[in-house]
């Protein structure tokens, strides 16, 4: 039990205390974005357990994560909410609302959608998406195409005399929602119960006629992946301070979607890397418009993707995770040592 609960606070601690230094050599621009890397990793590896572990095709994540992030923000701003650790205990809490809620509307669109497969999964789970934000558009109580703004950012914490910034807390936060699910995930899928995402992913058929329930796989997937794309929702919504529902739009599941095909469909530690470079990506191509006075951020941003994919079709991890390509790598590097070792040594022989 303690090597399980290990390694994801071990990861927990390296991670916030480099971000932590980075944070002294950072402005806000800069600290908004590292958050928006976590929340963007939070919404890659959920989708990967459908798209890349289950073989599905959903198009409709960002209708869940409107309806986490409308859940927290109802609760914050109609309910109650109180400033430092009671505030973070509270978004907490709200943010488990909206993840739920989220998982729920998962299982009533899962359900039935399921059965489907392919491109009929897709346009289903796009309507969804779509439904969710016309339906938003026209609740007044929940501001309407306006919006809501003014939402509370997650709050600094005062320990004694010393302060803990907002956005220290606010990273430690999101992160350990990003680990949390990373290694819920894992330990999931490279379980033997995710052994048949695996069977329902390569041959559903084969998968039914083994005895798997594939369209039970499917909506338990559904539902996991749907209450963490809840969970992203509510933390991009205290991290904007507004939402509204062009902010969920078709264009942020498209970007998931582009984020866990880059990293490869079904690597985990691909997602994560994908979701970083997709979100600093577009950022760190800002200064060439003031060179060249035209925006060519998003040509740029395209063309580096189509590359990448044509260097690399499944992806840059394709379905490996990162400690079997370190394996993979210390092995060609031995066997290339051993090589050369064995050619220096029939040279001599040859030579004397």
């Amino acid at each position: 039990m303690r090597s399980k609960i290990r390694a994801p606070l071990l990861a927990l601690l390296i991670v916030n205390v480099l971000v932590m230094l980075l944070g002294f050599f950072t402005d806000a621009y800069v600290q908004l974005n590292i958050l928006f890397i976590v929340v963007n990793v939070l919404m890659a590896l959920s989708l990967n357990l459908v798209n890349g572990f289950t073989g599905q095709f959903s198009l409709g994540h960002a209708g869940f994560m409107a309806v986490g992030a409308y859940t927290a923000v109802f609760f914050v701003t109609k309910i109650y909410f109180a400033p430092g650790l009671l505030g973070l205990f509270l978004i907490g809490i709200y943010s488990i609302a909206g993840g739920l809620l989220a998982a729920l509307a998962g299982y009533l669109v899962g359900l039935p959608s399921l059965r489907l497969r392919g491109d009929y999964l897709a346009i289903v789970t796009l309507g969804f998406g779509e439904i969710i934000r016309v339906v938003l558009l026209n609740m007044e109580f929940l501001g309407g195409p306006r919006g809501i703004a003014g939402i509370p950012p997650i709050p600094s914490i005062q320990i004694g005399s010393f302060e803990i910034s907002s956005f220290y807390v606010a990273f430690f936060y999101a992160s350990s929602w990003a680990v949390v699910c990373f290694f819920s995930l894992w330990r999931l899928c490279y379980s033997q119960y995710g052994l048949s995402f695996l069977g329902v992913r390569e041959d559903e058929i084969a998968a039914e006629a083994m005895g798997v329930p594939t369209t039970k796989v499917k909506v338990r997937a559904f539902v996991l992946s749907s209450f963490f794309a809840g969970v992203a929702g509510s933390l991009m919504a205290h991290f904007t301070s507004y939402i509204s529902p062009a902010s969920f739009s078709f264009l942020l599941s498209v970007n998931a979607v582009i984020m866990v095909v880059l990293g490869g469909m079904g690597s985990l530690t691909g997602s994560i890397l994908a979701a970083a470079i997709i979100t600093v990506l577009p950022e760190a191509l800002r200064p060439l418009q003031e060179i060249t006075g035209v925006d060519l951020r998003m040509v740029i941003y395209a063309l580096a993707l189509v590359l990448i994919m044509i260097i690399r079709p499944t992806g840059l991890f394709g379905d490996r995770e990162w400690p079997e390509i370190w394996r993979s790598w210390k092995t060609t590097r031995n066997l290339k040592k051993q090589t050369a070792a064995q050619k220096q040594s029939q040279s001599a022989r040859s030579s004397s």
